[in-house]
């Protein structure tokens, strides 16, 4: 086997990171909530036109911090695609929810927005749809149901930092929007999310979660004049170092989102003649949906073909990645929660799915070689 050469990720270093990082550090304040975090979530505010955003130690405490808010309780019934992040489930269960996944759209990999109204019952309190790769899940239509039967909206935008429907930022259309900050994502500080806010009301209750259940932020801010215990909470304060690191990226967010469009693009115009050949399926992006490039996939005939490719690529020092095992079937999955419906694409084309090495410094000369290698496995 060759060393590895092309990694499926490089997590992405500006060069500002460790001047920011000193400036905290020298100014004393790393706790968390000082300069910069403020800087990223007046930037995160701005980016979407939230009414509030809270930087937190990930998008998984995010979302949980979501499930707290909503006081999910024992029973309660949130609506999900079974193809997503374990943490998307998680923070529910975790509250005594039950998952009740939908099959996905085969096109977007995204819940499948058809489904969702045969699927609520007296116990469902909310719907949370996980934006696939940067593209929008069918907010609209998803919007109305949620509207119509009185149901929370929570937005899984782990993957859609600067993605938009209908010129709408991804994770300020639903109640509450998780964006992560993991060394995978298109801005990263190693471990860290955000949560959104669409509605300010919701503002003074988060902080409190987020600050263990206590009013200290709000006692810091000068709006209560002692803090104590208000509500159950966790210690999801980042700290002001990830922050620092954060703001880095943050600065150039612009810039790294287009050079990974443009890889994206070339990754799209060189595999259109496996396409069109019926060999391979790509990325579908409707017109309305305005993605990141947080990756790129494509899909091969089978499992077994899919196998096959990732042993080539691997032979040849290139590391590719396939992704979620649905969650209906894992070991938690048959215990926690259940499958409303007929599973008719989520198992199939989760099983086809083949992410490429997709990150800010990858070079064109590697991203050459890597659809060299696809093309040549295609041509054997």
């Amino acid at each position: 086997m060759s060393e590895m050469k092309i990694n499926f990720n490089v997590p992405p270093y500006t060069g500002k990171e460790l001047d920011y990082i000193r400036r905290a550090v020298e100014a004393q304040k790393i706790c968390g909530d000082g300069e910069y975090t403020a800087k990223c979530n007046r930037w995160l505010e701005e980016r979407t036109g939230a009414s509030k955003a809270l930087l937190t130690t990930s998008c998984t405490h995010a979302t949980e911090m979501s499930a707290l808010l909503l006081d999910i309780r024992e029973g309660d019934e949130v609506i999900m695609p079974s193809y997503t992040f374990v943490s998307t489930a998680n923070a529910f269960v975790l509250r005594g929810g039950v998952p009740v996944f939908v099959d996905i759209r085969p096109d977007t990999m995204n819940i499948d927005e058809t489904k969702i109204e045969a699927a609520i019952t007296p116990k469902t309190r909310a719907i949370t749809v996980m934006h696939y790769a940067g593209v929008s899940c069918e907010m609209d239509v998803i919007m109305d149901i949620a509207k119509r039967h009185h149901l929370a909206v929570v937005e899984d935008a782990a993957q859609a930092i600067l993605c938009t429907y209908h010129d709408r930022p991804l994770g300020a259309i639903g109640d509450f929007g998780n964006f992560s900050f993991h060394e995978t994502k298109n801005l990263s500080c190693g471990e860290g999310g955000a949560l959104i806010l669409r509605d300010e009301t919701w503002a003074d209750n988060a902080i409190i979660v987020r600050e263990k259940g206590t009013n200290r932020t709000l006692y810091k801010m000068g709006k209560v004049d002692k803090y104590s215990w208000i509500m159950p909470g966790s210690s999801w304060l980042p700290s002001e170092l990830n922050a620092a690191y954060l703001w880095a990226q943050m600065e150039m967010a612009d810039e790294m989102n287009e050079k990974r469009l443009a890889l994206w693009d070339r990754y799209h115009s060189a595999f259109a003649d496996l396409s069109e050949s019926g060999r391979i399926e790509r990325p579908t992006v409707p017109a309305y949906c305005k993605h990141n490039a947080h990756m790129y996939y494509i899909k091969c005939r089978d499992m077994e073909e899919r196998s096959g490719l990732i042993r080539h690529l691997t032979q040849n020092g290139i590391l590719p990645a396939s992704h979620y095992v649905p969650l209906h079937s894992s070991t938690a999955g048959l215990k926690c929660s259940r499958f409303h419906g007929e599973d008719v694409y989520t198992t199939r084309e989760s099983e086809r799915l083949l992410r490429l090495p997709m990150y800010w410094a990858l070079t064109e000369e590697d991203q050459d070689e890597v659809i060299r290698r696809v093309k040549e496995f295609y041509q054997a």
